[in-house]
């Protein structure tokens, strides 16, 4: 993963994390300040490269795959997922990019291009009816949302095992909030890799699948998440950040609405209207007045950008009692 500063000449890198280092070979100092296109040489598809600069120049989110270099000169094949994150005025401040290595794939295509019956058999192994009915564009999308979700859930279990072993506070807190927003990633992108049309994301199906999840880990006697939402089917690129949001709304309410031994229950609510959608989270606790002080939390800022990137609208209310989050989404965001 690394970061970017839109503000600066070049869209220079001002943070990379230790897994960017690992797949790169460089050092933390060699990269800060530097645009990204240090990594392209002479296998990188020109067309792609221009795909990417004409997003960032629209300030929109793109995913792509792209031949890229190490330090020592070995090529790679590099998936990733460029986000545009605005600032409170909604102009560009930074751009997000997650990656990955898809190398080994791409070993893999080129192997079986030769030997047909062996592709046949083995993706007749697999799902003869997935065949039956994807083109291998398809496919391909389908593998590519597979592995993404793979790796997030690796990260986020390393970021748990990390918040296992760190002492209680703040960073153990940090981590593991992380861990769980990974996690709600992860799950939009099982959703896509399991979806048969690989450009649509139903809102309905994910938020079923959240609240099993959620739920799990809650006591039913004190504590409830309910939702009543539409099968309302949007773009695939709008499933990070629609999972992003539900997640932290839905996980703030749960952690800050009920403190000690309150009893209390968490609703959420999306219907379709006439110019888009609309979303509510509610819950019938403290409030956010009431509810305890948190210096360090960003939950609200980042739901705020999230709702900024599609273009929508943000209402935070006081209840009588607790707290409702209204949220409007126009369709030209979405599909």
């Amino acid at each position: 993963m690394l970061v970017t500063d839109a503000c600066r000449p070049d869209n220079p890198i001002v943070w990379v994390n230790d897994a960017f280092l690992d797949l790169t070979g460089y050092a933390r100092e060699e990269l800060i300040g530097r645009n990204c296109r240090f990594l392209q040489g002479a296998g990188t598809d020109p067309d792609e490269v221009r795909r990417i600069h004409g997003a960032i120049a629209a300030v929109e989110p793109i995913s792509t795959e792209l031949m890229n270099y190490r330090k020592d000169g070995t090529p790679f094949w590099n998936a990733m997922t460029i986000t545009p994150v605005r600032d409170a005025e909604g102009r560009p401040a930074y751009f997000f990019a997650a990656q990955a290595d898809m190398t080994e794939k791409h070993r893999l295509e080129l192997a079986m291009k030769g030997t047909n019956d062996a592709l046949e058999r083995e993706v007749g192994e697999r799902t003869a009816a997935f065949q039956a009915a994807l083109e291998q564009k398809t496919a391909l999308l389908h593998e590519v949302d597979h592995r993404v979700k793979n790796n997030l859930q690796v990260i986020s279990s390393l970021m748990l095992l990390k918040a296992r072993r760190t002492p209680e506070g703040e960073a153990r807190e940090a981590l593991q909030g992380m861990a769980e927003r990974i996690g709600a990633l992860s799950t939009a992108h099982r959703m896509l890799y399991s979806a048969g049309d690989v450009t649509r994301f139903d809102l309905g199906e994910f938020t079923t699948d959240f609240l099993s999840d959620i739920n799990a880990g809650l006591d039913p006697e004190r504590t409830r998440v309910e939702a009543d939402v539409d099968s309302i089917a949007v773009s695939a690129a709008m499933a990070a950040p629609l999972a992003l949001m539900i997640h932290e709304l839905t996980t703030n309410a749960v952690r800050h609405a009920f403190p000690g031994e309150r009893v209390g229950r968490v609703s959420i609510t999306a219907r379709r209207n006439g110019t888009g959608m609309h979303l509510s989270i509610a819950d019938d606790g403290v409030g956010i007045a009431a509810g305890p002080a948190n210096p360090a939390g960003f939950g609200r800022n980042l739901v705020e950008m999230v709702v900024r990137q599609l273009r929508g609208t943000i209402a935070w209310h006081e209840g009588t009692p607790g707290t409702r989050v209204e949220i409007h989404i126009p369709f030209s965001a979405t599909h």
